[in-house]
């Protein structure tokens, strides 16, 4: 068990990571509502999630937060430029250089990095599947453990958008997997019923579920029901106990710190996508609900925080047909 996960996933084998890397993209419609990184942070760290994600350059705001109780930090480690309404006729994703050895010094409790699939762009593909390939190799010989994201995604009428089809995003993530990585974080499926796939295919690891396309905190409430629904209901049960003799898509002993009852649920953790609009509210109001299964604690839910709202998960357990707001 890698110690470093211990402080990314708390005792009870959850996982609630806030992202807000979006500065590192150069993408100024990203920047609403999270202007002020150093009130952003603050506000997060009152709210009390497990980990906060953020880039080399903002790091020190979470880490320069005295006590042993602030949330880990996983560190973006790549920087990419396909996001925003025109993207450039040639797309990369650039890991930033001695990433492993600033995460170290920043005592990250992770790394992350994306593993994209665009339509004709398979030099994009490439250029993932290296990046990812030398932060294992980087990884390794330190014990610093190595998130990846696999995004399918496809152009729109404003951009690339998050593509849902579970026939991209199942090999994809499990391509994830082959190349090494502890944690994956994938979006969520167009049929919440297709989500035990993804777990499936993650093997033995856990899995952190994004929160998908910009779309309103109701969807988000929606949709993580719907998953987590799908996940326990008898046909993830049975795709589960199929693989069960191989540990695919349970939670394992060799990376995530639950008990020896949780390690026999699927390893899926929570993920919320900080968007915008953080930066405007206090934490004591992040305090929205998400809906999560009291039996099979191994299993989690996404939510996202959107434009003049917020949204935050507690570790309170409810029926999974219902997600409530407090």
């Amino acid at each position: 068990m890698n110690p470093r996960l211990n402080r990314l996933f708390a005792a009870d084998g959850r996982c609630f990571d806030v992202a807000v890397d979006h500065g590192f993209f150069g993408e100024g419609s990203f920047l609403t509502g999270i202007e002020d990184m150093e009130r952003t942070v603050a506000t997060l760290v009152e709210a009390g999630p497990d980990a906060i994600q953020l880039s080399p350059g903002q790091a020190s705001l979470l880490q320069g937060v005295p006590g042993p109780g602030k949330p880990a930090l996983v560190l973006r480690t790549d920087v990419a430029n396909l996001y925003g309404g025109s993207p450039p006729s040639r797309l990369f994703s650039q890991v930033v250089e001695a990433a492993v050895e600033r995460a170290i010094v920043l005592d990250a409790a992770c790394t992350v990095v994306n593993l994209f699939l665009l339509p004709g762009e398979p030099e994009l593909h490439e250029q993932c599947i290296r990046n990812v390939s030398a932060l294992r190799a980087a990884c390794d010989p330190v014990a610093m453990p190595l998130m990846v994201e696999p995004l399918a995604m496809r152009p729109g009428e404003g951009g690339y958008s998050v593509d849902g089809d579970v026939e991209k995003i199942v090999p994809l993530v499990r391509q994830a997997a082959e190349l090494g990585a502890d944690v994956i974080k994938a979006d969520p499926t167009d049929d919440p019923e297709d989500y035990p796939r993804v777990v499936q295919a993650a093997g033995t690891r856990p899995v952190l579920v994004r929160g998908g396309g910009r779309v309103s905190d109701d969807e988000i409430l929606r949709r993580t029901a719907a998953i987590t629904a799908s996940v326990n209901s008898p046909r993830s049960a049975s795709i589960f106990a199929r693989s069960r003799g191989r540990s695919t898509g349970l939670v394992s002993k060799s990376s995530q710190p639950a008990s020896t009852a949780r390690s026999r649920s699927p390893a899926m953790a929570c993920a919320v996508s900080a968007m915008t609009g953080i930066a405007r509210v206090a934490g004591a109001a992040l305090i929205r609900r998400v809906a999560s299964q009291p039996s099979t604690t191994g299993r989690f839910m996404s939510m996202r925080i959107s434009a003049g709202t917020s949204a935050c998960a507690i570790r309170t357990p409810s029926a999974p047909s219902t997600a409530m707001t407090t």
